[in-house]
This record gives structure tokens, sequence and C-alpha cells, in this order.
């Protein structure tokens, strides 16, 4: 292993590894030359048998499992599309938050404004979050709020819409964000700080942590 893999690997068996992603950096390529460089490239310059199991936004950190063996993929794979696994983010929001509650809201694309999604309540395909304050601060004198989004749903940019849709943006979201919240940070204030799921060979269910890094 050199470098990448040695620096930004959590844990590792026969059937699969855990990757702490950094902010800025596609999980898989993206359709032009100019974005060839992800994660899952840099892992199989190293690791060959790499396999892709789910993905997070270019600008949000954390953990990521990748499969080692097919079967392995094949049994972690099913546990995300039936919601079996169990993780949670932490983030940095704008404004007061205080306690904590539940966003359930449809999250579907825009296709007028790309990348964007959007909130649409009369949508049928349904986006849950919970979410609980962790404590209040501020940043450069503005007010914000640190929180822990558990997704009981999947959908692309779920939380990062949800929190817009509270009025609390997510701090340095580029997409979601108004300019002075999005100056707050120089990075998108999204981790993926736990993830749980059933050991692929024993049934297991293990746990793997990856403190924020803001």
């Amino acid at each position: 292993m050199n470098n990448f893999l040695t620096e930004h690997l959590i844990h590792r068996d026969e059937d699969f590894m855990v990757i702490h992603k950094p902010a800025g950096l596609l999980t898989v390529p993206g359709k032009t030359a100019d974005l060839q460089d992800c994660l899952i490239n840099r892992l199989l310059q190293e690791e060959p048998k790499t396999l892709l199991i789910h993905r997070l936004d270019r600008d949000t950190s954390g953990i990521l499992v990748f499969a080692l063996t097919r079967i392995g993929q094949n049994r972690i794979s099913r546990q995300f599309q039936e919601r079996q696994t169990s993780k949670t983010y932490q983030a940095i929001v704008a404004g007061t938050l205080e306690g904590e509650g539940t966003v359930d809201v449809p999250v579907v694309y825009d296709p007028s404004r790309p990348p964007l999604h959007i909130a649409d309540p009369a949508h049928n395909k349904p986006a849950l979050t919970h979410w609980e304050v962790l404590e209040n601060f501020q940043i450069g004198g503005a007010a914000v709020t640190r929180v822990k989004l558990t997704p009981i749903t999947g959908r692309s940019h779920q939380l990062r819409v949800h929190m817009q849709y509270l009025g609390h943006p997510i701090v340095g979201d580029t997409l979601y964000a108004d300019e002075q919240h999005q100056a707050l940070t120089p990075r998108l204030c999204l981790h993926a700080e736990r993830l749980s799921f059933q050991h692929p060979a024993t049934d297991k269910m293990i746990e793997f942590h990856c403190p924020a890094p803001f």
C-alpha cells in the first residue's frame, strides 16, 4: 500500500475495507476528462480488487465502505438498498437550532438547475431525516449549530436539502447556502461519522467511527 490508502484506511479484512474519504474528492469518476481523479480510481491503483458499494457527495467527507470480493459487494450493497445499515453524519448549520426533530419531505432532482435538488412535498418518494443539536457556537461572529443527522432514507443531496428546507443550510455549502454562509468555512461542513452494518461473512453487526474534522 502506498500513502493514500495507508492514510485513509479505517479497517480492512478479506471482504471489504472502510475508507475515510476527504472532502473535495469525487467517489467515482465524472463524465469529462477533468473529473477522472476520484476515490475509487485512487484505490484501484493500490488495490485492484476494490469494488463500489455506495457513494458520498464530492464535498462530503467521512466513512465509505468498498468491497474486496463479489460476495462482500452483494451482501453489503443489499443492506444499503434495504435500509438495514445505520449511519449518522455531523454537520454545522447556519443559525441557532434547539433540541431535535425530523424532516419528512421528499427530495427530487431539479432538471432546470443541475445538479440541484429541491424539497417537493408533492412528490411520491419519501425522504426522512432526523436531526439532533449537539452545540451552539459562533464562526466569525455568525451563530451556527453543530447537529447530528440521521438519514432514514438515502436520497441524493437529502441532508443538504433538508437543512436548507428548515432554514438552516449547512455552512460552506456552495449549492444550498447563501454567500454569507458559504464564506464561513473553506469546505462543506458535512461529514459521515458513523456506519454500522452486518459483516458479509459472519452476519455480526459491526460499527465504524470517523471523527468530524471540523
